[in-house]
Parts: structure tokens; C-alpha cells; sequence
């Protein structure tokens, strides 16, 4: 196996507050994304990993700190996610499958990793999710109700967000060949799945997440993070 885990970790993380970004505030006395970090370098799945981030020099500390030898590159990150995975993408010299991850989605564990392994080299493209517990609306511009999807087909997508590493790359470079083009007709790229989606004929596989793996997003989110 040749697979490699980027892990995103730039932007402020504006309704966290506080005076650092999200990813390096102190939870359970570490770092944030040390547990993220934590998860890919004592999986056998993963061989490589790496960093996207707004400070090079912080995640330099915390990967001298806790030792985490699968740390192959730590690159700067961009204005948007996609910049950062785009930069990420072409750091890497070569791999058979990458597991795009959201640094601040510090409760990923070693069977949601599994999990996107055996979709990617089943599917070529995958993501973790997980089926909505709720109702789901959507809404017309003045706020009303517009239709009501059915619940069972609706997901909530985690990360992460699993490819051939060729397939992801190349569509990366187009979206990055084509983006002038794209925000100019109100394209808005929220995540990697859709990168493969408009650039790729790849259908994306929704493989098995897990409720707790969450994304930190205010305060209240740190409650729920696995320290253990």
C-alpha cells in the first residue's frame, strides 16, 4: 500500500472565538489536531501524511512534540479548502489512494479509516457519512418550506473524503484551471467529493462514518471530543 493522509488545518475557525485557530487550541491538554494526527499515524492503513495549514512553524512543534514519523510534508495552506488540498495534492510525489481529512474533525478513528479503504479500492471515490437522524427541509429564498426530501436518503458527510490519487489530482488541477470561470457563475466548492463530481465521471461511494466524528466547530463542540 502507498496511501497518504492530508490533513487540513488552516483558517481561523471564526465562531470557535479565541485567539487561536481551532485546530491548535488545547483540548484534553493537546493540541486539536493532534488527535486527527494521532489516528493516521498509528493506522497500517496509511503510510504518509500531509499537512495543510496557515502555520507551518506550529505544526513543525507539534509534530516534533508528539513524534508523528508519518509526517512526510507539511505545506502552506491556501485563502480557500480547496487551496489548501490543492496545495497538498501536488506535494505529493506519488500514492495509490489519499484520505483528504478536516484537521478539525479530531475524533476519526481506525474504522472509519478502514472503512474508506475498502470503498476506495472498490469505487475509486468515497466519503465518510452518515445517514441524517433528522428532517430535512428545503428552503425557497424568503424562508419558506420548499420541499421535504426523504430522510432516508439524506446524508450528513464527514471526512474523510477518500480517492485515487490520480483521479483527485487531476480533478484538482482543472478546478484550479477553471476557477475564475466557476466563481464567476456562483459555483461554490464545499468539499472534495464535488471537485470529483464536476471534473470526473466518478460516481462518489458514501461508505460508513460514525455520529461522534464531528467537527469542532464552537465551543460547545470541544465537549465532545475523545481524549481516551
Amino acid at each position: 500500500m502507498n496511501n497518504t493522509a492530508i490533513v487540513l488545518a488552516s483558517g481561523m475557525g471564526k465562531r470557535m472565538g479565541g485567539d487561536i485557530p481551532k485546530q491548535f487550541a488545547l483540548v484534553g491538554g493537546k493540541p486539536l489536531i493532534y488527535y486527527a494526527l494521532k489516528a493516521f499515524e498509528e493506522s497500517d492503513i496509511i503510510q504518509n501524511v500531509v499537512i495543510a495549514t496557515s502555520d507551518i512553524a506550529i505544526c513543525n512543534s507539534i509534530v516534533s512534540e508528539y513524534n508523528f514519523t508519518k509526517v512526510s510534508k507539511i505545506v502552506q495552506g491556501g485563502k480557500e479548502r480547496y487551496h489548501s488540498v490543492y496545495n497538498a495534492l501536488m506535494a505529493i510525489d506519488d500514492a495509490d489512494y489519499v484520505f483528504i481529512h478536516d484537521g478539525a474533525r479530531p475524533n476519526v478513528d481506525e474504522f472509519i479509516i478502514r472503512s474508506c479503504y475498502d470503498a476506495v479500492t472498490q469505487y475509486e471515490a468515497c466519503v465518510a457519512a452518515v445517514k441524517s437522524k433528522d428532517t430535512i427541509k428545503i428552503a425557497d429564498q424568503n424562508g419558506f418550506v420548499e420541499t421535504t426530501p426523504d430522510r432516508n436518503s439524506v446524508y450528513i458527510i464527514q471526512t474523510p473524503q477518500t480517492f485515487r490519487f490520480d483521479l483527485i489530482k487531476n480533478a484538482y488541477q482543472q478546478l484550479i484551471d477553471q476557477e475564475e470561470d466557476l466563481l464567476s457563475k456562483g459555483v461554490n466548492i464545499t468539499d472534495d467529493a464535488m471537485v470529483c463530481e464536476l471534473f470526473t465521471d466518478k460516481k462518489v461511494y458514501l461508505c460508513d462514518g460514525e455520529y461522534t466524528n464531528i467537527k469542532v466547530t464552537t465551543p460547545d463542540d470541544l465537549k465532545l471530543v475523545i481524549t481516551d
